[in-house]
């Protein structure tokens, strides 16, 4: 869809530029780039993570793939038709060639492995504009699902929204401006899940909520 590329070349931020770069030293076979969205800009629900894991995506080049995050998103997803199989995985332990979105996309507010996980502020504002060009092509797109605080607040800075105004919280749903329907949701960290804040039926209710709005 012209209007919008994934920034898949961008070195805007030099910290996390230079850090890509270390690791693809290190590990010349891994992605170790931005990491562009998965699904077609005409897909009707949206899902929004932080960023890609060190050696979840920044590896296989794909979000939500090669992590344990992945391991809660994609069988999710599966259960309520919207990818094609449970895993994301191939046999190699790289991006399951096989596996196909369907009325699906999934991007991240930060498309770059930060140091430590940790994206700082300003490079979350820098790739903010690519979040919003996202949007503003998914012509079609009826329902954003956010995982995490950070990805809500970098969906809600596109809005020029404020969390007082549709504030956080796990499986709690909100009228966008533009009339999207925005379902909010706890990460599907390996923390989160380890922990028991958020569990397989606790995460899979969030997407229940999807269809109603796709009618």
């Amino acid at each position: 869809m012209p209007g919008f590329q994934d920034p898949i070349d961008c070195t805007a931020c030099s910290r996390l530029a230079d850090h890509l770069a270390a690791i693809r030293r290190r590990d010349p076979d891994w992605h170790a780039r931005p990491v562009p969205a998965f699904g077609s800009l005409d897909a009707q629900l949206l899902v929004v993570g932080l960023g890609p894991g060190e050696k979840g995506a920044n590896r296989t080049g794909r979000p939500f793939t090669g992590d344990v995050a992945g391991e809660l998103l994609y069988p999710a997803l599966h259960r309520f038709g919207f990818a094609s199989s449970p895993e994301p995985l191939g046999t190699d332990n790289w991006a399951n060639p096989a596996m196909q979105l369907r009325n699906c996309r999934i991007t991240n507010a930060v498309r770059c492995l930060p140091p430590a996980n940790k994206p700082t502020t300003a490079e979350i504002r820098q790739c903010n504009g690519h979040l919003q060009a996202e949007l503003a092509a998914m012509t079609r797109l009826k329902v954003i699902v956010v995982l995490g605080a950070i990805a809500h607040q970098a969906l809600l800075s596109t809005y020029r929204l404020k969390t007082r105004e549709l504030p956080f919280g796990h499986n709690l749903e909100h009228s966008l401006p533009d009339g999207r329907a925005l379902i909010t949701s706890y990460h599907c960290s390996g923390y989160n899940w380890r922990t028991g804040r958020l569990t397989r039926e606790s995460f899979e209710e969030v997407f229940a909520r999807v269809a109603p709005h796709l009618a």
